[in-house]
């Protein structure tokens, strides 16, 4: 009886906790302001004055999904143009203008979209928005710029994923999973299609992704609203309006059996193993229940996977359940295991199976539940806990559909159940949804 009363204690405490961390952390949507520019630019405004920093994040409505055929890595390379140059601003000019002025400016890339951000001193705002202005409408690369960082492009393929048979091996399953869909294609792109990209598909991606009808802007921190609109005007409101590319949801096609991968990797120390499933993902109303699912799997030390196949079994030395909640179409739900040494693919494979069957048999109680959902709920409070995290989440949830569904998650996530637990792995998580994949150390040639 004691231990119940105290594991009460604790979830009564972690409640409360969570509910003063989310007065004094997660943003406040009320206070966010947005507008739109006549040119068609998005603009978020969020104003937090408990520090004198701004943030100047620049989202783009394109990723590696909207690139055409035969052209993946084409975003990601973009992404490095942009730091080529303008006539106002050349070569490397742009984050030495940013550092010079004691800031940080960074960009990246993903399947949905391209972010560019610059984190300043709040007096320094101008700067940002200034810069960020050129490049969408000035650009300069000529055909050498362009193949320098064609070049840099294609040696980071090789070290981020060559080099790394973890990764090779998710870009194996992603191409065997989708059976139309871009999601199928790396973010970095295929380098067979890398060494075909020209200078005209630069130009020609550049001109239709990089205006203002195609990009949201946010900026958080420390300013006044009244200020900032009249700068906007001078920088951004110049920039000529542009003919927003269509962008299409797309579905794949159902998966009707499993599929399998296995690949060889000499750089491999330890057998690794995959499942990937095919799921829905926000706004679907069944995003919140897988989100609460990889928690309970492989959520942390106390999750199900980690207590019984690291700590208790010694049979793999990492577990991992990874769910994009996000994203503009329906993807896939992760689940992997790297094998203790001495341990076989086989085992590792049987033994995930046996706790995805486990599921169903043994059904998360009402404390493994709680504990999950706590657990989320502190980490998206906690992922909030600059302007600069601020900016992004309501910038990924406005491209994505709108920033007001940030208010959805948490409401979500508390009112998730054992049924609908249940009902997640009933609908998605059957042998003919899966794809498989395995990682087999190689031997070295002697």
């Amino acid at each position: 009886m004691n231990r119940f009363i105290f594991i009460g204690l604790l979830l009564f405490i972690g409640t409360l906790l969570l509910d003063l961390g989310s007065r004094a952390l997660a943003l406040d949507t009320r206070a966010v302001f947005e507008t739109t520019l006549d040119n068609g630019l998005k603009v978020i405004f969020l104003e937090n004055h408990k520090a004198p920093v701004v943030t100047v994040q620049v989202w783009y409505v394109v990723g590696a999904r909207d690139e055409p055929l035969g052209k993946s890595g084409l975003t990601h390379l973009v992404e490095h143009l942009m730091f080529r140059g303008t006539a106002r601003y050349g070569p490397k000019m742009f984050s030495r203008v940013v550092q010079k002025n004691g800031g940080q400016d960074n960009a990246f890339t993903s399947r949905d979209y391209t972010v560019y951000y610059e984190n300043l001193a709040a007096d320094r705002v101008g700067i940002a928005l200034e810069l960020e202005a050129d490049r969408m409408a000035n650009l300069l690369v000529d055909e050498q710029k362009f193949l320098t960082e064609l070049q840099v492009v294609q040696e980071e393929r090789r070290l981020r994923i060559k080099d790394d048979p973890v990764a090779s091996l998710y870009e194996e399953i992603n191409a065997v999973a989708f059976k139309s869909h871009p999601y199928q294609r790396p973010v970095i792109g295929w380098m067979e299609d890398l060494e075909g990209l020209t200078h005209r598909d630069f130009q020609d991606f550049y001109k239709t992704y990089y205006q203002p009808g195609n990009a949201v802007l946010v900026v958080a921190g420390d300013f006044q609203r009244e200020t900032l609109l009249p700068l906007l005007q001078k920088t951004f409101g110049r920039v000529p309006a542009g003919k927003v590319p269509p962008r299409i949801k797309m579905q794949d096609p159902p998966q009707e059996a499993e599929k399998r991968i296995t690949i060889q990797r000499q750089e491999a120390r330890l057998p690794y193993v995959a499942f990937a499933f095919h799921v829905p993902a926000f706004p679907h109303p069944d995003a919140f229940a897988l989100e609460v699912m990889s928690q309970i799997l492989a959520g942390g030390k106390s999750s199900r996977l980690y207590r019984k196949m690291v700590y208790e079994e010694q049979q793999a030395l990492e577990v991992d359940a990874d769910f994009p909640f996000n994203s503009q179409d329906p993807h896939l739900f992760y689940l992997a295991a790297q094998a203790m040494p001495g341990k076989t693919p086989d085992e590792i494979e049987r033994r995930l199976q046996q706790e995805l069957e486990e599921w169903e048999r043994r059904p998360p109680a009402a404390e493994e539940i709680d504990r999950a959902k706590n657990r989320i709920e502190a980490g998206f409070i906690f992922s909030q806990d600059s302007v600069f995290s601020q900016a992004l989440i309501l910038a990924k949830y406005q491209v994505l559909g709108k920033w007001q569904d940030i208010d959805q998650f948490i409401p979500g996530i508390r009112a998730v159940t054992q049924k609908d637990l249940l009902r997640v792995y009933q609908t998605y998580f059957q042998p003919g949804n899966r794809t498989v994949g395995v990682l087999i150390p190689a031997r070295k040639n002697p």
